[in-house]
């Protein structure tokens, strides 16, 4: 059957994929082998694939196909998170547009509809990761709130308390009002607005005078219990132990003093609303303030704000502005750029807020969180990382783990009538518990009320690679004995404290030992002008519309080229343009070589022996050079010189030194070495592109059933002569240089010539049988000197001659020799200056000086021969 021209990846693609699944090459059970493990960053259970995604997972991929040739055991647990606040908040807007209400359903209901919802949508980017080839163990299937890992989480969390890691408190907490919940403070994204500052007059009580203070948030004032200035600020003195009236509300508060008071922002005085704000908070804890709360959990003013009740807090600062105006007292209004926190699930405008909340010890994880990162059990690609880990590690609050949702798992902490709780993981042990602990005999189940909240979801996350193995409620099963620690995370920076330290943490506690050995941090993907890939912006294009349009393989490739770890990835559809090339370079080596007729009795060319010597070095030196790439996780460096090797060295050398001449055969031994080249170049490939280097496997050769590339072995390096690389490096540029003058002359390929060598040390030189043939060279001969009628060339400071017709245009080739001359002369005054300069050469390391020297001898050699060439021209 004649292969089509092009490749078709679409049905290859799907072909292939449902192979591997039906042969079971993706799972994993323990076994004697070593094994090799990753587990996925969990999406969203109910999110879709964007580009993050496949830049994250290809590399994943990549790493667990090697390991899978390698021999290893390979095992990628995939999985999802229930993430409370995103899914709860599409549910709430589901239901809503029903003419249904959280609140009037209630929780069991809610939950239902929500399990509903997460059934219909939930699963759907696991799906979607199988187009892109990734092969990951798909019975292993994860999600944070199945029965297992739901136990584990509920386990932890009793684990802690009675360890007296957990504790419940009023504190200041970012508050979502949109999602009615508190948020991390990592979950909470500042931007820069252009906003306003008002300045309001506070008269002191008992006298005709005021104080000014400057706020961005007029309507706060309702909850003011005090006005600060600095204590060493000369303009507030007579102000100390003072009280002033807080504007409309007229309640009398104190002036204190604390040197918290940043004297140069606007007028030096400071609201202090103690409830509202981070700062106002700890300055009302030092000087024992009241708190009023006045805000409800919506956003809207609460009944202790007196005013505008029930009113969005928005909606009031137009309001009370316009009072404060008529009162008296709004003394002006300035613009004013400053940072506003936005919820990163619901881009609502944080509100801080005291709130009552759990919160686990984190003082008690941080240092040995720490150690293993600093002393390298735990390495980070690229190490820069660790500089942002120390910074976060360093600097650790409690974790705020409560969140006012109902999707998640629910705390398991029981209220009892008299204001007590117990600890359990259902209401029938807090019973128990409660009678012989508290010795309450007389309490019924229907007493016991549950706390209301759930947990923050990263309290389920940082359990992950532990509770996919079930490693919490069963600490030793073979499954997590065997895969854990696992080998790599490919996680991005912006989670380092969210996700990454926090399971180093959990791993310590519950395994005593890391919970990963590498750490490779992506860059994040963004478009040709620098912006953040994001459906606002409509800058980030479709995945599946990639994949359909270039291959999955293409779309691999075009994410990796310029994907090096931790740096941006500057994202251009054209990348995946250059992948699909690629793909089509080597479906047409392909037919290349199937075009070929065999010759048994042909004896095998010197020419032939020549690339086929030559080959095996360069191959053997890739594969060297992709280990140690890999090896320091530079994968997008390892990817370009497989890259390199296939498309240059296989397909623009090596081919065109064995292809025979039109219409004729090839012999046995040269068609064979070269088959099995491209078997290892396609084991080389596969990881980086699994769907066309399994097709070509397979068309190579027949397979038995089960000869499959995706579990073949890795080639591995034999070891190799330098000295034939370098060669055949030499004979490239001969042969770069003759085309270059067939280009220049416009002398056909199809007309053969003849290469003069000037007499030197090149008479031992192997390679010119590949030179005469590529170059279509009837003969390669020695002289003393330059023939008349010969064009001259140099390689290095050799020169080489082809006699040429009569018919050139002289005036022309003067005119470029001259050209030439020109920019040898300034590349010669540039390499003498450095040169002539002492503190380079004594300086510089001797290998760049000897370098430059080797530029400075090459030069010369090469205007001496220009001349000569001119000089000839001019007679």
């Amino acid at each position: 059957m004649e292969m089509p021209s092009k490749y078709n990846p679409e049905h290859i693609e799907d072909k292939w994929y449902e192979h591997w699944m039906k042969k079971n090459y993706f799972h994993s059970e323990p076994d004697d082998r070593e094994p090799f493990t990753i587990v996925i960053p969990p999406p969203n259970v109910t999110g879709v694939l964007h580009m993050g995604h496949m830049l994250n997972n290809t590399l994943q991929d990549v790493l667990i196909r090697r390991a899978r040739m390698q021999g290893k055991n390979a095992c990628w647990v995939p999985g999802t998170d229930h993430a409370s606040i995103a899914t709860e908040a599409k549910v709430v807007n589901k239901i809503g547009k029903e003419g249904l209400s959280k609140e009037g359903l209630g929780r069991d209901s809610f939950m239902e509809h929500a399990w509903e919802w997460t059934h219909k949508h939930g699963g759907i980017i696991l799906e979607q990761l199988k187009k892109l080839g990734a092969s990951c163990d798909w019975e292993r299937t994860a999600f944070t709130m199945s029965d297992s890992l739901y136990e584990s989480v509920i386990d932890v969390f009793i684990d802690l308390f009675e360890k007296g890691l957990v504790y419940r408190g009023v504190r200041m907490v970012n508050w979502d009002p949109d999602a009615k919940t508190a948020v991390s403070d990592e979950e909470v994204i500042h931007k820069e607005l252009q906003s306003k500052l008002y300045y309001l007059n506070y008269q002191v009580e008992g006298e005709d005078s005021y104080i000014t203070i400057a706020t961005t948030r007029p309507e706060t004032i309702l909850g003011d219990t005090a006005v600060c200035v600095h204590p060493d600020d000369e303009r507030f003195v007579g102000f100390h132990g003072k009280k002033v009236i807080v504007p409309l509300v007229n309640r009398s508060v104190p002036i204190i003093t604390d040197d918290y008071v940043d004297r140069e922002f606007g007028t030096g005085a400071l609201k202090i609303t103690p409830s509202h704000d981070v700062h106002d908070y700890e300055i009302g804890i030092k000087h024992k303030l009241t708190s009023i709360d006045i805000f409800n959990d919506d956003g809207t003013m609460s009944e202790e704000a007196e005013l505008y009740i029930g009113k969005d807090r928005f909606a009031v600062r137009d309001e009370i502005l316009v009072d404060l105006e008529k009162s008296g007292n709004l003394l002006k209004t300035e613009d004013y750029v400053n940072k506003v926190g936005f919820s990163e699930r619901t881009n609502a405008v944080i509100e801080p807020k005291l709130s009552l909340q759990w919160f686990l010890k984190m003082s008690e994880f941080g240092e040995a969180a720490l150690d293993v990162v600093e002393n390298g059990d735990i390495k980070f690609h690229p190490p820069m990382f660790k500089n942002i880990y120390r910074h976060w590690m360093e600097n650790l609050r409690d974790w705020n783990i409560s969140r006012q949702l109902w999707w998640g798992q629910r705390i398991p902490v029981f209220y009892l009538p008299d204001g007590q709780f117990v600890v359990a993981k259902t209401a029938e042990e807090a019973l128990q518990k409660a009678k012989n602990e508290l010795l309450l005999g007389d309490l019924n189940i229907a007493d016991l009320k549950q706390d209301e909240d759930v947990f923050d979801t990263w309290f389920s996350s940082w359990l992950w690679p532990i509770s996919v193995f079930d490693g919490i409620r069963n600490p030793n099963n073979k499954d997590i004995e065997y895969y854990y620690p696992t080998n790599d995370l490919v996680t991005a920076p912006d989670i380092i404290f969210f996700w990454v330290a926090r399971m180093i943490m959990a791993g310590n506690e519950y395994r005593k030992e890391i919970p990963f050995k590498n750490v490779y941090y992506t860059g994040i993907v963004r478009d040709k002008i620098g912006r953040k890939m994001s459906k606002t912006l409509g800058n980030s294009p479709d995945p599946l519309d990639l994949i359909k349009q270039f291959g999955a393989d293409g779309v691999r490739i075009g994410m990796l080229l310029t994907a090096p770890a931790g740096n941006d990835l500057p994202f251009d559809p054209t990348l995946c343009e250059q992948g699909r090339n690629f793909s089509n370079k080597i479906w047409n080596a392909l037919r290349l070589i199937k075009g070929w007729e065999v010759d048994n009795n042909l004896v095998q060319s010197e020419n032939n022996k020549l690339g086929i010597n030559w080959f095996d070095a360069r191959f053997n030196k890739a594969v060297i050079d992709i280990e140690d790439h890999f090896s320091k996780y530079r994968i997008s460096d390892a990817l370009m010189t497989v890259y390199k090797l296939i498309w240059d060295d296989f397909c623009s050398w090596y081919l065109e030194i064995v292809k025979p001449a039109y219409q004729k055969p090839i012999d046995l031994a040269t068609l064979a070495t070269t088959i099995a080249y491209f078997e290892k170049l396609m084991k080389v490939l596969h990881p980086f592109m699994p769907f066309i280097s399994e097709e070509i496997w397979h068309l190579l050769d027949d397979r038995e059933e089960g000869n499959d590339i995706i579990i073949e072995s890795m080639p591995v390096a034999t070891g190799f002569n330098n000295s034939i690389i370098e060669e055949f490096t030499l004979a490239e540029n001969i042969i770069v240089a003759v085309r270059s003058i067939r280009k220049e002359k416009s002398i056909p390929q199809k007309e053969s010539i003849e290469i003069l060598v000037k007499s030197s040390g090149m008479r031992d030189f192997g390679y010119f049988p590949v030179v005469s043939k590529i170059c279509n060279a009837t003969s390669i001969d020695f002289v003393d000197s330059k023939p008349d009628g010969s064009i001259i060339f140099t390689v290095g400071a050799q020169e080489f001659y082809i006699p040429i017709s009569s018919n050139i245009d002289i005036e022309a080739e003067i005119k470029k020799l001259e050209e030439e001359l020109k920019y040898t002369n300034g590349f010669l005054i540039s390499v003498n200056k450095k040169l002539s300069n002492d503190r380079f050469v004594n300086n510089a390391p001797a290998a760049v000086v000897a370098k430059e020297k080797k530029k400075q001898a090459d030069a010369e050699a090469r205007k001496e021969v220009i001349e000569s060439q001119l000089a000839d021209f001019r007679k």
